[in-house]
């Protein structure tokens, strides 16, 4: 054993002594020391990141033990491999241990493209996700993604809307399309639970840098429902990914239910990191998207519905693109097994097993009308900045029916209601919402506004 690997094993002792098990399993018993010159020690590392994740949230501890067994004068370095045949690497100096700046390291060890499992749905591209008028940023931002992946102004692309707009739909698509554009591309699609679940099991089997290196090998990065990233160990290790493949000009694309102000439970440095690029709402479609998502959908399927039939359809399908979907498949089986036509007739008896058939839809100026005559106040007191008790609980009522009852997006009821915003809008429905679980007399109130709103 030589004198430098009796030194370096001191100070492992060390550093075991101050660390959790899991932890210096982790990052400190894989590494290697390579050499002690000039006062220098360098270690050898298997990623980048493990540097970067040292230098965090370990340098003082390191600095310590190597200063206690190699002398107060020793300046750390690190050596990353980039191929563990040949020994290639990069010489990186400790920001924390000298004055030195870090040099920039060369790429990862990369597999072979051929081998590379996209984990995208291939029947989810641009030619198939029809995008309305209010959807149209984020349909030209994943496009020009496409084109120049890393290299443009929408780096994050954070793309967030309610369940079954599009969002993963138009992720997807600008993957498959990146793809089609330059096959030697890396491109990953995966849903925050799986990275989740990857990184679990990489941590209790001590893995976690050839999950790192995996994913540094990706060149468009794209994670679905990203609010689910609670926990802190999941956070910190995608916080340093996420700065790997931005500052290596590598595009990140992001899916989530709600906007980077609604995200409560992720750190604010990765919120901070969210709005870099772009963040596009998905807007609930509207009556003439989902016709027009209807008509290309059936179109596809060689099914082929009259006019009032569709517009029955739209009219009552109003939630999520996935049950528009789900209607023309439920009505191709249908009259496939019971050897029938379409008409209104089997269309009202599938529709009803998958949603609420309801009567024509409202306007917001009706409901404003109703709730305001309910309330005894005036039209434009719940359009007003009045904050009374009553005026804002009739503001809340307006938002919640308006989201209910009419076609309109939270936007436009925001706009009905006094110019207020979606966020603010999307915080009423949820006060009705929550109230509703507990107390009989909102439940009172809600159904006599809705039996109003009927007559």
């Amino acid at each position: 054993m030589t004198e430098l690997t009796q030194k370096w094993q001191q100070c492992q002792l060390l550093l075991h002594d101050n660390l959790t098990s899991s932890a210096y399993q982790t990052w400190f018993a894989p590494i290697v020391p390579l050499s002690y010159e000039d006062n220098v020690l360098t270690l050898q590392v298997n990623s980048e990141f493990v540097v970067e994740y040292i230098e965090e949230n370990y340098i003082s501890l390191l600095s310590s033990a190597i200063r206690r067994v190699f002398g107060n004068s020793t300046r750390l370095a690190y050596r990353v491999i980039i191929d563990s045949v040949s020994g290639a690497g990069s010489t990186i100096p400790s920001p924390g241990s000298s004055q030195s700046k870090p040099m920039v390291a060369n790429d990862v060890v990369r597999e072979p493209r051929e081998t590379f499992d996209t984990q995208l749905n291939e029947a989810y591209t641009f030619d198939t996700f029809i995008a309305g008028e209010p959807n149209k940023l984020a349909r030209v931002a994943g496009l020009t993604i496409a084109r120049q992946p890393g290299n443009n102004a929408f780096n994050p692309l954070f793309i967030y809307g309610g369940s079954g707009v599009g969002k993963t739909h138009l992720a997807n698509a600008i993957g498959n399309q990146v793809l089609a554009n330059d096959p030697s591309k890396r491109v990953l699609y995966v849903s925050a639970n799986t990275f989740k679940l990857q990184y679990m099991a990489a941590t209790q089997e001590n893995r976690v840098p050839d999950f790192l290196n995996f994913y540094q090998q990706v060149d468009v990065l794209i994670v679905d429902d990203i609010q689910y990233f609670t926990s802190k160990g999941t956070q910190d290790t995608f916080f340093h990914i996420f700065n790997y493949l931005h500052q290596s000009h590598k595009q990140l694309i992001l899916t989530s239910d709600r906007s980077p102000l609604e995200l409560k439970d992720l750190e604010d440095r990765l919120l901070t990191r969210f709005k870099w690029g772009l963040s596009a709402e998905i807007l609930r479609p509207d009556y003439q998207l989902r016709r027009d998502i209807l008509c290309s959908k059936l179109r596809r399927d060689g099914i082929t519905l009259s006019d009032d039939i569709i517009d029955f359809i739209a009219a009552n399908v109003r939630e999520s693109i996935r049950d528009l979907e789900g209607v023309s498949a439920s009505l191709l089986a249908y009259s496939t097994l019971v050897d029938h036509e379409i008409d209104m007739q089997l269309a009202e008896s599938v529709l009803s097993r998958i949603v609420e058939i309801r009567p024509k839809s409202l306007s917001m100026s009706e409901v404003i009308d109703t709730v305001a005559s309910f309330f005894n106040i005036q039209d434009k007191a719940i359009c007003s900045e009045t904050r009374s008790r009553e005026v804002m609980l009739a503001r809340h009522m307006a938002s919640y029916l308006g989201k209910k009852h009419t076609e309109c997006s939270l936007s436009e009821i925001g706009a009905s209601l006094g110019g207020r915003t979606h966020a603010t809008v999307l915080h009423s429905v949820k006060l009705v919402e929550d109230q509703l679980e507990h107390d009989p007399v909102m439940r009172h109130r809600v159904a006599q506004l809705e039996a109003a709103l009927r007559h």
